[in-house]
């Protein structure tokens, strides 16, 4: 696995065909409770990124990780400082342009390594997904977390949907990104049970709305870097199994 931008282009040019993967990391520019940085989705996409793609090397693909996509909807945590929010079709138009750069040049399936659950982002991705199917003919895996099968894989904390920058979140950081993490700050942070998911589906439009004044849900105390080492695992095989998928529904064989 290479990163896109660090091939010349003649590397690229070998690196694409019938099985194939682009990976495409995505994350936001937001609030992640007063402990964690505003690229903290980007931090955990990447590792999703790198994690599925060994996996799918070890299958025999040829894969490049492209550069993460960082500007996306970000409309719940639009009241705090720092959170860079885009209109959602601003985000499903940037998806759609660069699977057509992907389609041109010959990449046999998008893998979206997707860890941003803002409604509005979501939606924007599941439009992009549709559009690149249809118009393109590009064979797209997109594991939307947030729903089923997926969201049952992953941790107590994020099915309760008390996980933002909480202990799912959290780990992940400290196993990728250690020095990132104000971890006085973490350590003395209480556990805020109010869950987002819930929230959403009341009609909530805010991280404040949601009762989370200071960008955190969930228990980012409790966090270690050796759950968040075995969730990245966890979301490796998870974009790995979507890819398969992707390819047998296009080929009429199971992967």
């Amino acid at each position: 696995m290479q990163p896109l931008a660090a091939m010349t282009w003649e590397e690229a040019r070998d690196a694409v065909g019938p099985r194939s993967a682009a990976i495409l990391p995505v994350g936001a520019i937001e609030a992640h409770g007063p402990h964690l940085p505003l690229d903290t989705d980007v931090i955990i996409a990447q590792a999703m990124a790198r994690s599925g793609a060994a996996r799918l090397e070890a299958r025999g693909l040829k894969v490049v990780v492209l550069p993460p996509l960082t500007y996306t909807a970000a409309a719940f945590a639009h009241g705090f400082a720092g959170t860079i929010s885009l209109r959602p079709e601003t985000v499903t138009a940037t998806v759609l342009d660069i699977a057509g750069s992907l389609t041109c040049h010959g990449f046999g399936v998008l893998a979206i390594a997707n860890a941003h659950l803002d409604p509005g982002h979501l939606a924007s991705l599941e439009a992009a997904v549709h559009l690149i199917r249809r118009d393109l003919g590009l064979a797209v895996a997109f594991p939307n977390l947030a729903a089923k099968p997926w969201a049952v894989r992953l941790s107590d904390e994020f099915k309760s949907g008390a996980c933002h920058a909480g202990q799912f979140e959290t780990s992940i950081v400290l196993a990728e990104r250690p020095e990132v993490v104000r971890d006085a700050t973490r350590a003395a942070l209480p556990a805020n049970p109010a869950s987002l998911s819930h929230a959403i589906r009341a009609g909530k439009q805010s991280f404040e709305e949601a009762g989370g004044p200071r960008a955190y849900f969930g228990c980012p105390a409790q966090a270690t870097a050796d759950e968040g080492r075995a969730t990245i695992e966890t979301l490796g095989a998870i974009l790995d199994e979507a890819v398969q998928a992707e390819l047998g529904a296009g080929t009429g064989q199971a992967k």
